[in-house]
C-alpha cells in the first residue's frame, strides 16, 4: 500500500516537471519568434534564417553575385525645403516600395545610407538566374515609383526620381565589422563600377543602366538600347552601358 502511493506520487511529481517544463519551452519558442522577427527589421529574412540554422556559420567566401545600387536624385535639396517629420515619412515610404519590389525578385537589401539602396542577388545563395532576377527588379521598383509618386502628389507632395545601375561580379562576402557594428557585407570592385554605373544615369538622362556582363546573360528577353560607352573612375577603360526600356516577353 505505502509502495502503490510512492510510485502515484512521484507519477504525478513527474507529470508536474512535464507540464512546467513544456510551459518553458513554449516560453522559449514564443521569445526566440520575436526576437527573429525584431531582427528581421534590420538583416534580410532569408539571412536570419541561416545565422539561426545550427551549423552553418556564414564563412567568408568569394562569390559571383549581382550588385544593384539605387538612388534618389535631388533628394537632399529636397530635404532642405520640407518639414523633417514629412522627409522621414517620404523616404520610408520610398524605401518600403522598393524593398518589396527587390525582395519578390530573389533579391535582398543590404545597405540604406541616406536616400541610396544597395541591393544583392546570388549572395547568399547560388542564383543562376540572378542578372534577370535584378533586371526584374528593376523594372518592378520602376512601376512602384510611379505609383508612389501618385500617392505623393495626392497629398500636394513632390515626386520622387531616382537611377538604377546593375553590374556583376567576385566579390568577398561575409560578416563583416565587429561586435553590434558587424553585418553581413560584400566588397570589391564590382561594388564600385555597379556604383559608378549608377552614377552615369543622370547624365544619361536615364533611371536605369546596365553592364554588358549583365546584357550577355538576359538573352533577347528584354527591350534594351545601348549609350555611349563611357569611362568612369578609377577604370582604364570605358564601361558600356545598356538602358532597359521594357520586359520585352511581357
Amino acid at each position: 500500500m505505502l509502495l502503490g502511493s510512492a510510485v502515484a506520487g512521484y507519477a504525478w511529481t513527474l507529470r508536474a516537471q512535464r507540464r512546467q517544463l513544456e510551459r518553458l519551452l513554449d516560453a522559449a519558442d514564443a521569445k526566440l519568434e520575436r526576437l527573429q522577427r525584431q531582427f528581421e527589421r534590420f538583416v534580410p529574412s532569408d539571412l536570419v534564417e541561416r545565422l539561426t540554422d545550427v551549423g552553418d556559420e556564414l564563412k567568408p567566401a568569394r562569390r559571383y553575385v549581382t550588385i544593384l545600387f539605387a538612388d534618389l536624385r535631388g533628394f537632399t535639396a529636397l530635404c532642405d525645403r520640407l518639414d523633417p517629420a514629412v522627409t522621414v515619412d517620404i523616404l520610408n515610404g520610398y524605401f518600403g516600395h522598393m524593398i518589396e519590389a527587390i525582395t519578390q525578385h530573389h533579391g535582398h537589401v543590404t545597405e540604406l545610407v541616406g536616400d541610396g539602396l544597395l541591393a544583392l542577388f546570388g549572395a547568399l545563395q547560388p542564383n543562376p538566374w540572378q542578372a534577370r532576377d535584378a533586371v526584374l527588379s528593376a523594372l518592378a521598383m520602376r512601376s512602384a515609383l510611379a505609383r508612389y509618386n501618385q500617392t505623393l502628389l495626392a497629398r500636394q507632395l513632390p515626386e520622387l526620381r531616382f537611377g538604377i545601375g546593375i553590374h556583376a561580379g567576385e566579390v568577398i562576402a561575409g560578416i563583416i565589422g565587429t561586435g553590434a557594428l558587424s553585418k553581413f557585407s560584400v566588397t570589391g570592385d564590382p561594388i564600385n563600377v555597379a556604383s559608378r554605373v549608377e552614377g552615369l544615369t543622370s547624365a544619361m538622362q536615364v533611371d536605369l543602366l546596365i553592364t554588358e556582363v549583365i546584357r550577355d546573360r538576359l538573352g533577347d528577353d528584354f527591350d534594351l538600347a545601348p549609350m555611349p560607352a563611357t569611362l568612369v573612375k578609377g577604370k582604364a577603360a570605358p564601361i558600356r552601358t545598356w538602358t532597359v526600356r521594357a520586359d520585352a516577353v511581357r
